[in-house]
């Protein structure tokens, strides 16, 4: 994180931002019902859940196949909102954000034989097009 730091030292304004706001003092989870890779959730278009770790150990991503749209969290995303740049296209979020970034980058081949023409990144504009062509991008940006 420190080289990247070096590199990016106005990354520094988002987690300053963060703590003036409050969100480092956000309550425990104290319940929660899992569910894992595989499943189809029973609530409405039915998404089914893709193991995508890297970001965080248990991310996911949300297939709806019948609508042709994958929800991707933070496993590619198209704003990076450390460097404030917009319209570079599908991106593994930064290392400052991402617990194994190694892992990140491997899990996009769950993403790959998805088929939606509809991409949602946690973060930024939607990517119009394959989720292949989506993942193919977000491995060749540096992070």
């Amino acid at each position: 994180m420190g080289r990247y730091l070096l590199r990016h030292p106005t990354a520094l304004r988002v987690p300053l931002h963060l703590a003036r706001s409050g969100a480092f003092r956000t309550p425990a989870v104290t319940s929660a019902s899992p569910f894992g890779d595989g499943m189809t959730l029973d609530v409405p278009g039915r998404p089914h859940v893709v193991a995508v770790p890297g970001h965080t150990p248990g991310s996911v991503a949300f297939h709806l196949p019948t609508q042709g749209v994958v929800f991707t969290g933070d496993a590619l995303v198209t704003h990076d909102g450390l460097l404030g740049l917009t319209g570079t296209g599908p991106q593994i979020i930064g290392p400052v954000f991402t617990h194994d970034t190694a892992q990140a980058r491997t899990s996009l081949a769950a993403l790959t034989s998805l088929d939606a023409g509809l991409v949602l990144p946690g973060h930024g504009d939607p990517f119009h097009g394959a989720v292949a062509d989506a993942v193919a991008q977000a491995r060749h940006t540096p992070s």
